[in-house]
């Protein structure tokens, strides 16, 4: 399952892929036992690494994915989405892990999701295949760590020997399953004081810092950073926060009536990271960012999309 550019793309994805399955919407939750019909829904490949490498895609920005998928028929059919995709996909024997998005009239989401081939994702199969950085400044991003605890167990070797390798490396953990006890705030910070580029949501920052006000968050987190590292607060409908050598810059989104958010996050860092890598500001990359989620939220279903069909977005990103 194997597939690789001539040209070795300058951001490497390593993390988590899986089936997501939508469907909506739903006003309140039904009762045990009953039936609901619901007008949408679309099976599609997603995960944090999945949806930054189809957001790739999308933008006509290559890009080499790292991850897993399970030994049944649905492996074989998550595989096959990324097709247009480089990617280094290797098989392990468990089911393929399935995540349920239900959506409801309010726009909040509620998912189920199934362990299966998360929890075997294993860094010696990866670090097998990947090479040096193909240039200086590639970029590496590390997704989904709390899914994923075979990766958990070793990131800080991880990460060290990308670093070796010649990355930079970008960090988007999700929420921790647990919470955000001592012990994960810990754990997370000596992440972040090895990265380059830390890509959270607002609700994740404000917790690692302990703090409820975003700015007074991000402002201490800013010692543990390495210098000229970035820190990005991704808002939602409002935007994204940049803060870079004490300077923070903020970038707002543009308007959408999304039916499906889920993934818009994921979107955001391929467009701030296909950004960074062709030398733009920070305050370009919040934009293009925001522009990338955008527009990936905005369609349903997602399949639909072609490949390169946003590259205006990367022009847009360059003038």
């Amino acid at each position: 399952m194997t597939q690789h550019d001539a040209a070795a793309p300058g951001l490497t994805i390593i993390g988590d892929i899986c089936i997501d399955l939508i469907l909506g919407t739903v006003d309140g939750w039904p009762a045990i036992g009953t039936e609901t019909l619901m007008e949408r829904s679309e099976m599609r490949a997603g995960g944090s690494a999945g949806n930054t490498a189809l957001a790739m895609r999308y933008l006509g920005a290559p890009c080499l994915l790292f991850s897993e998928v399970g030994n049944d028929s649905f492996g074989g059919w998550l595989a096959q989405q990324f097709a247009d995709v480089s990617t280094d996909l290797h098989g392990c024997d468990a089911a393929t892990s399935i995540s349920t998005g239900i959506i409801h009239d309010c726009g909040e989401r509620t998912f189920f999701t199934t362990r299966g081939h998360l929890e075997k994702l294993c860094w010696q199969n990866i670090e097998r295949q990947i090479h040096a950085a193909p240039f200086p400044g590639a970029i590496a991003l590390l997704t989904g760590v709390f899914l994923l605890p075979r990766m958990r167990a070793v990131y800080d070797t991880i990460i060290a020997t990308l670093r070796k390798l010649g990355y930079q490396i970008a960090l988007d953990t999700g929420w921790p399953s647990g919470g955000w006890t001592e012990a994960t705030r810990g754990e997370m910070l000596g992440w972040v004081a090895a990265c380059d580029h830390i890509l959270l949501n607002e609700i994740e920052i404000t917790a690692l810092a302990g703090e409820d006000d975003l700015d007074r968050a991000m402002q201490r987190l800013a010692p543990a950073l390495r210098p000229n590292a970035t820190l990005i607060a991704k808002t939602g409908p409002k935007g994204a926060v940049g803060l870079q050598a004490g300077t923070r810059v903020a970038s707002t989104a543009p308007l959408v009536q999304p039916f499906d958010t889920i993934g818009a996050g994921d979107s955001f860092n391929a467009g701030y990271l296909d950004a960074r890598l062709r030398g733009a500001s920070l305050a370009d990359a919040l934009g293009a960012g925001c522009r990338t989620a955008a527009r990936v939220i905005a369609r349903f279903p997602r399949q639909a999309i072609e490949q390169g069909e946003f590259a205006i977005d990367r022009a847009l990103a360059e003038s």
